[in-house]
């Protein structure tokens, strides 16, 4: 299967210091909201879709919050409806999303596809219908489902992955597509894995922020991203059993997985060169 890695969301929160770890402490910060977009034998896979149209248009829906933490820029270029369309397809030929988890910054551009089926874990799908406790405080906004997109959601269930249980193959799709069960940052969150050119590249999304959490020697975080992802979480504890997991993954196995997290430009761009047909602003967009 072909990949492309695409920024769907350039974000510029305060302080490079706080957020990076490195630079100014009145820099702002440059995160991405990395997503993929997968040609496969069943049609075009968006795993993430990040900012969609009618944010850019309407940022108010994102809410006052988001805007003042993220400063996002908003690109009508980056969303990844123009993706899709630059690199010669048609918004309709995306006819499977995954989101990694229901957040603003991950989905806001499901409506841009509406015909596509959303695949999510049911966990996740309950929280952002109903969300209650500490997921009622963060990241979702129901205006971005407001055109009742074809929800598909699963049960946590299915074969072991380097270790990880539950692992869930999706029914319409190839086998070698998969939903992660990495749950903490979100009540359903997952990781999406995809095998192609005999490896597998795993989207962890939220399970980490920054490259350098993922070092399997000096594994560290920000301590501005630390505090946030703490915080943030509706289960910590899982969350940092998930964090090692993949640090494990990461050291274990080099030659046949790679992981990547949603907002890490470093990686955004190390991943958009690898590509095999690598969206041209991509370089850009990464820090």
């Amino acid at each position: 299967m072909r990949v492309h890695h695409l920024n769907c969301g350039t974000l510029c929160p305060a302080s490079a210091r706080f957020v990076l770890g490195e630079g100014g402490l009145f820099t702002r910060a440059r995160m991405v909201c990395h997503c993929l977009l997968i040609e496969s034998d069943d049609g075009l896979v968006l795993v993430d879709t990040g900012l969609g149209l009618a944010d850019i248009q309407d940022p108010g829906r994102l809410g006052q919050r988001f805007l003042r933490r993220n400063a996002p820029r908003l690109s009508r270029e980056e969303t990844a409806a123009e993706q899709v369309e630059r690199l010669g397809f048609r918004r309709e030929d995306v006819r499977h999303i995954i989101p990694t988890h229901l957040d603003l910054d991950h989905v806001g551009g499901l409506a841009d596809f509406p015909r596509a089926k959303v695949h999510v874990f049911r966990d996740e799908y309950a929280a952002a219908m109903a969300p209650v406790g500490r997921s009622a405080k963060f990241g979702y906004r129901a205006a971005q489902w407001a055109h009742q997109p074809l929800w598909r959601p699963y049960d946590v269930a299915g074969e072991r992955w380097f270790g990880f249980a539950s692992v869930r193959a999706i029914p319409e799709l190839s086998s070698e597509l998969v939903m992660v069960p990495l749950v903490g940052h979100s009540e359903g969150h997952c990781g999406v894995a995809v095998r192609t050119e005999g490896r597998w590249l795993l989207h962890a999304g939220d399970a980490y922020f920054s490259h350098k959490e993922m070092d399997p020697v000096s594994p560290r975080s920000p301590w501005g991203l630390a505090l946030f992802q703490r915080l943030r979480s509706t289960d910590n504890a899982a969350r940092l059993e998930n964090q090692a997991r993949l640090r494990a993954l990461v050291k274990e196995h080099p030659g046949e997985v790679s992981v990547f997290s949603a907002h890490c430009a470093v990686e955004l761009e190390r991943y958009a060169r690898a590509s095999v047909v690598p969206f041209s602003g991509a370089r850009d967009s990464a820090a």
